[in-house]
């Protein structure tokens, strides 16, 4: 029996319904995700397997000035949709298509983040968090690869070494596993499902923004990504 439209009203997440953010660790060589009961950072050991669901554009840092973490709602078309980025302690930092407000946000030490909603394993859904190196290396997997991602598992079997300038950092190394099998895909649908209906709550929201349970992302890496 299909449900009502006011029931599925209902039945839409209003919270975000991610179970862990997860977050690349350069020194570590691995994701970690910030265990809030018992305050403390949890190591994820590689390899490390996903399903990519969707894809969104978000900013987070660390703000000198406010000694707060900085972040922003999540968009899809970063090109053309408004970011608000916040510090969580003081007043608004900026606000506008992400082009037009990169160098101030830069300067108050926000950085771009590519937000990657994935099912894990288990079928929980579970978001990463990638920001420089590391997302020019997720734009280089996926580049030619983007109509496996609804079908294939991906794994980060290890870690790749880097260097710029004075400063050496790790990236993880993206690659295929398997195809989903028939169960796997029906976990993958109703994950999908999940995230959808938080995310088309979400999204129409333009100015509302929502404080995930993760990290501020630090500078590890020692770069950012132009855009």
């Amino acid at each position: 029996m299909s449900v009502s439209n006011r029931k599925q009203a209902f039945l839409m997440p209003r919270t975000n319904p991610t179970t862990l953010f997860l977050e690349w660790k350069s020194n570590e060589k691995c994701f970690s995700y910030y265990d809030k009961e018992k305050s403390e950072k949890v190591l994820i050991p590689l390899p490390f397997k996903f399903l990519v669901l969707d894809e969104l554009h978000t900013v987070k840092g660390w703000n000198d000035a406010s000694s707060s973490g900085i972040f922003s709602n999540e968009v899809k078309f970063i090109s053309k949709e408004i970011l608000t980025v916040k510090p969580f302690k003081g007043n608004e930092i900026a606000k506008g298509l992400y082009k037009d407000i990169k160098e101030v946000v830069n300067k108050a030490g926000g950085n771009y983040i590519k937000s990657i909603y994935i099912m894990l394993e288990n079928g929980s859904l579970a978001n990463i968090q990638l920001k420089g190196s590391a997302v020019q290396k997720w734009g280089e997997f996926t580049q030619k690869t983007k109509s496996r991602l609804s079908d294939e598992w991906v794994v980060v079997a290890k870690a790749n070494e880097g260097k710029k300038g004075a400063v050496s950092f790790t990236t993880p190394e993206f690659s295929f596993l398997s195809s989903l099998s028939e169960l796997e895909s029906e976990k993958a649908d109703e994950c999908f499902n999940i995230l959808e209906s938080y995310l088309k709550t979400y999204l129409s929201k333009s100015d509302d923004i929502e404080v995930i349970d993760s990290e501020v992302i630090g500078d590890d890496e020692g770069d950012g990504l132009d855009f």
